[in-house]
């Protein structure tokens, strides 16, 4: 049926029970429904049947009925249907297609810019997400999310064109099998130099935006590489991070929380308290998503992917004498 929706399972959420992820991502869909439809199998994960608990994975494929399929719930899911998703406009789409940097058959990478998340959530109208019906195929076959960004970090986003190719780079994530290299200004100049950080992640928990803090008993394990490149007067620094897992917030909670060095710009984590001269620090977070390398999915060979840094980075790497076009791998002699 036409309103028979596919989602893919993001990197963010590879691990989480089935039933909680329906409960993050459809919530339109009542707690007692979802539990009747898992057990007709009117949910499916890669087209099979799955339990509430199943532990779902990076890169799968969750189907999600029509709300009243089946259910003897039809007043709910009358109610709760959400409504027809418009059709993107003319401007919508060559706003997307502006931000594509790699294409093949099999992937597609985005330049994304601050500002705009990754997927949706509560009064989040546009997001990339939102966006990708104007990357379909000839066939009308939209692009898959394989990771996210944060909202605020620019950079290197990738998109896979099939199921097939979304479950191989999921793999490819899950395994650790990538060097996700980003690029960032800190607030002091991390000493020592180069290393690597390695603290556990939890949410902190609280009233307010979500923020993660070192949790040595309940945290995930959590490791970051970084090494400082150049240095502006000991008091900020151009680093380069490659964080070996994918935690929220993991560069940012890592500079700031260890290295005591926190991102220019971040105001989660002390980055907007740091003032230097001539620079806009609470205009934006100064971390970027360089370069991503990875085997390609379904060829043979390597994918090495690199997002140009966007306008008003390259100015603040500019004020500070850094060298914003850095090309080579800051990481090249530490094995993935």
């Amino acid at each position: 049926m036409s309103d028979v929706r596919h989602i893919e399972v993001s990197e963010d959420d590879n691990g989480q029970r089935l039933d909680r992820w329906l409960k993050k991502h459809v919530p339109e869909i009542p707690y007692v429904l979802a539990q009747k439809l898992m057990r007709k199998g009117a949910v499916r994960v890669d087209d099979k049947k799955a339990k509430p608990d199943t532990r779902l994975v990076a890169g799968q494929d969750i189907r999600i009925p029509p709300v009243a399929e089946g259910t003897g719930h039809k007043q709910e899911a009358r109610k709760d249907k959400p409504k027809d998703k418009p059709e993107l406009s003319k401007q919508d789409v060559d706003y997307i297609k502006s931000l594509v940097i790699f294409e093949d058959a099999d992937v597609i990478a985005l330049n994304k810019p601050p500002g705009l998340a990754t997927q949706g959530g509560t009064n989040m109208k546009r997001h990339v997400d939102g966006l990708l019906d104007g990357l379909a195929d000839k066939k009308g076959v939209r692009p898959r999310l394989v990771h996210r960004l944060d909202k605020d970090t620019s950079g290197v986003l990738l998109l896979a064109r099939s199921a097939n190719a979304a479950r191989e780079m999921g793999d490819i994530f899950k395994g650790r099998n990538i060097k996700k290299i980003y690029f960032a200004i800190t607030a002091g100049v991390p000493d020592p130099r180069e290393g690597a950080v390695t603290a556990p992640l939890a949410k902190a928990g609280g009233v307010g935006k979500e923020k993660m803090c070192i949790d040595e008993k309940e945290g995930k394990k959590a490791v970051t590489e970084y090494k400082v490149l150049e240095r502006a007067l000991g008091k900020a620094a151009f680093v380069a991070f490659w964080p070996r897992t994918g935690r929220t917030h993991q560069i940012r909670a890592h500079a700031a929380l260890v290295l005591e060095c926190p991102i220019l710009g971040d105001g989660k984590y002390g980055g907007q308290e740091a003032m230097i001269e001539g620079l806009e620090t609470k205009k934006r977070v100064h971390l970027h998503a360089a370069r991503i390398i990875c085997p390609h999915p379904l060829k043979k060979g390597i994918l090495d992917i690199a997002a140009p840094m966007p306008p008003e980075l390259k100015k603040s790497w500019k004020s500070l004498g850094f060298e914003s076009s850095h090309k080579e791998d800051p990481f090249a002699d530490i094995p993935t």
